[in-house]
């Protein structure tokens, strides 16, 4: 059993009153929506789509939006925390998970979890790096995977559907390019890398030799994890994406006839891409990307617009709620451990969040 310095706390990024500030904005965007939705004149068929949900389909979505939470986090665990328990993996995936309903692009403190995570169980930041740009690949393989496949299935009429083939010839195609053009970037950016190792011209090309590298080394990782295949990682990123979908597919049954789930799949697939906006849970780019992509598949206005808004409430305020009732959870756990090393003794052995057993020193009483 190995000794260990006293861990370091939570990062700054996700103090309780940052995520306190974004959950209180993320409800008032919300509460400001349907405002707009009640009193705004033009809308009365929205308000009767909503006015008619069917309730159970409502109950479907949300549970559906709980199972791709819970997906998360043995995708999470295969990456980041094989040695934690399954109890903190579950506190730290689902906390990063929620930060990214709050924050833009996600969130610093999102991958700012991830960091603090594998930074307590003693790995080097390089190592860190790796496994964060890995991560986020592996989270990126299985939509862009399936965003092919489902374009060929509807521009073949393998699957039911119909759409022009500007909307499933051209995603297949972006689809398969964006996967090889990864692969290339990898082996770009190590190229790049070994050629500027050690230049000490002060040079910006110089300068950006370790983000040449994480890239390099993240396209490396996410390989590597795909070719070993774990059956966790693969449970873990087809359900948070397939669960996701189906809360938009069961959105349009609580709201009205549901299209095609392949149209469904493609348009959430492609719409989603609005979360690259730099704003909380992508508000606004997600909703008026879905709206339109779906419109442009055929679906009418109205029915397009009341399904997506409410998949956007119950994608939004699941994972964000979750999320903050993990982070609080992650929190007592980490007093219950900071009051187990303020009582004990060097050569005692004492739990660490992320690391496990391991015997106190004596710097841990300064």
């Amino acid at each position: 059993m190995a000794t260990a310095a006293r861990p370091e706390s939570l990062p700054s990024d996700v103090s309780p009153n940052r995520t306190r500030r974004a959950l209180i904005r993320l409800g008032a965007v919300i509460v400001v929506a349907v405002v707009v939705v009640t009193l705004l004149p033009g809308l009365g068929q929205l308000r009767s789509r909503f006015a008619h949900a069917r309730p159970i389909w409502l109950v479907v979505a949300c549970a559906l939006e709980v199972f791709s939470v819970l997906a998360y986090v043995p995708a999470f665990r295969a990456v980041f925390c094989t040695r934690m328990s399954w109890g903190a993996s579950y506190k730290i995936a689902v906390a990063e998970e929620g930060a990214g309903s709050l924050f833009p692009f996600g969130g610093a403190g999102s991958l700012a979890l991830g960091v603090w995570a594998l930074r307590r169980a003693g790995m080097p930041a390089a190592e860190v790096a790796r496994k964060s740009v890995g991560f986020f690949l592996l989270t990126s393989v299985v939509p862009v995977a399936t965003l092919a496949l489902v374009g060929v299935g509807l521009a073949t009429g393998v699957l039911p559907g119909h759409a022009s083939v500007l909307l499933t010839v051209v995603p297949a195609a972006v689809a398969i390019g964006a996967m090889a053009g990864a692969v290339a970037l990898g082996r770009l950016s190590r190229r790049i890398e070994r050629r500027v190792r050690g230049r000490t011209d002060g040079s910006r090309l110089a300068r950006l030799a370790p983000v040449f590298r994480a890239a390099a080394e993240g396209v490396d990782e996410a390989l590597r994890q795909l070719r070993h295949g774990d059956p966790l990682l693969w449970l873990g990123l087809v359900g948070y994406l397939v669960f996701d979908i189906f809360v938009l597919w069961a959105s349009f049954r609580a709201v009205g006839p549901a299209p095609e789930l392949a149209i469904v799949w493609a348009g959430y697939l492609i719409g989603q891409l609005g979360n690259w906006l730099p704003v909380p849970g992508g508000i606004g780019g997600v909703e008026g990307g879905l709206i339109g992509i779906l419109i442009l598949y055929g679906l009418q206005a109205v029915t397009a617009t009341a399904a997506v808004l409410l998949y956007r409430v119950i994608e939004l305020w699941i994972p964000a709620v979750f999320g903050a009732i993990a982070f609080v959870q992650l929190r007592a756990l980490l007093r219950r451990e900071s009051d187990a090393i303020d009582v004990c003794q060097p050569g005692d052995v004492v739990e660490i969040v992320g690391v496990g057993a391991v015997i106190a020193t004596e710097s841990w009483a300064d």
